[in-house]
């Protein structure tokens, strides 16, 4: 019960307080970390550069799993009191690996500048959202684009943490998010990293790859329990969610789309959805239920499930 107890707990705790200040957030001390540690990487050879993403990657990784790991040792222990701290504990740090509420308030500064006519702000705050150009989109692409990314984040920010730690507790839970920095920092962004950032991009893919395909069905459940159009949701998941660069980004990106009856737009990249692309803030209203919904499901349906099998075969890792 003791993983379980913490799986609700980190779920209950993140829609209840949000994310904490940045300066006492684990992922903000890991990025800082692999940004003070990235630039010995560099070299003027293409192989050694890869090869010095890779030590730098595996390296700070492993730190972070063997901190996890320590703290499940210290941990099992079967007295009352030590249970009842081991879940408070465990609760807070798997929390810090997801943000449901954190996608929603990301989303809603967004829209909230739109809402006052501000378009200019409402580019600028989503420019810190997405890896694109937004000074010259219209206010149907910002939306667009806030909807893009409370989907495809759904996975990085919320399903992915919860899918590892079903698997392997929380050591697997903060491997993914410290490999998920890893490729949001330096996963070939640019010239820059292409090849020092190559081995957490592929990682970060190959990680997401199960999480993003069982998150995408399980939003068209979600579509179907909100009552949003779960038909749609399946339709243009498979339909479209391979149109994206990315092999996992466009899975849930899709089944939103369908779901809420609209298209996602990148322009001259891909397009989403068959729906309408007048977009306003009851579409995002929308999207935040269908993806708090998605994240519930997902926990009670793919991670308490996991937990509750590889305990019984004996293959989970207890804390």
């Amino acid at each position: 019960m003791i993983p379980i107890l913490i799986a609700i707990g980190a779920i209950l705790l993140d829609l209840a307080f949000g994310d904490p200040r940045s300066k006492y957030h684990p992922t903000a001390w890991v990025g800082t970390m692999i940004a003070k540690i990235i630039p010995f990487a560099k070299s003027q050879n293409p192989t050694t550069e890869k090869f010095g993403g890779i030590i730098v990657t595996t390296s700070i990784t492993g730190l972070v799993a063997a901190l996890l790991v320590s703290f499940e040792i210290f941990a099992s222990t079967t007295d009352v009191i030590s249970t009842i701290l081991t879940v408070l504990v465990g609760s807070v740090l798997l929390k810090t690996t997801i943000a449901i509420r954190g996608l929603e308030q990301h989303g809603k500064q967004v829209m909230k500048s739109l809402h006052q006519n501000n378009l200019g702000e409402a580019q600028d705050r989503l420019a810190m959202l997405v890896k694109r150009s937004t000074k010259q989109l219209d206010k149907n692409h910002v939306v667009s684009g806030v909807l893009e990314t409370t989907s495809e984040n759904i996975v990085d920010g919320v399903t992915g943490p919860l899918f590892y730690f079903g698997l392997f507790g929380l050591p697997g839970a903060f491997v993914y998010r410290t490999i998920n920095t890893f490729d949001s920092m330096i996963g070939y962004r640019n010239s820059m990293f292409s090849n020092v950032g190559w081995f957490a991009a592929n990682c970060d893919k190959a990680l997401n790859y199960i999480p993003a395909r069982i998150t995408g069905y399980v939003m068209v459940l979600a579509a179907l329990v909100i009552g949003a159009d779960w038909r749609g949701a399946l339709h243009t998941m498979r339909a479209d969610g391979k149109k994206t660069s990315s092999p996992n980004a466009g899975i849930p990106m899709a089944a939103m789309a369908g779901a809420l009856h609209t298209r996602f737009e990148k322009i001259d990249h891909y397009s989403l959805g068959n729906g309408t692309t007048e977009l306003d803030y009851s579409h995002f209203k929308s999207a935040v239920i269908l993806m708090k919904t998605t994240c519930v499901l997902f926990c009670g349906i793919v991670t308490i499930p996991s937990i509750i099998v590889l305990s019984y075969l004996g293959w989970w890792i207890h804390v």
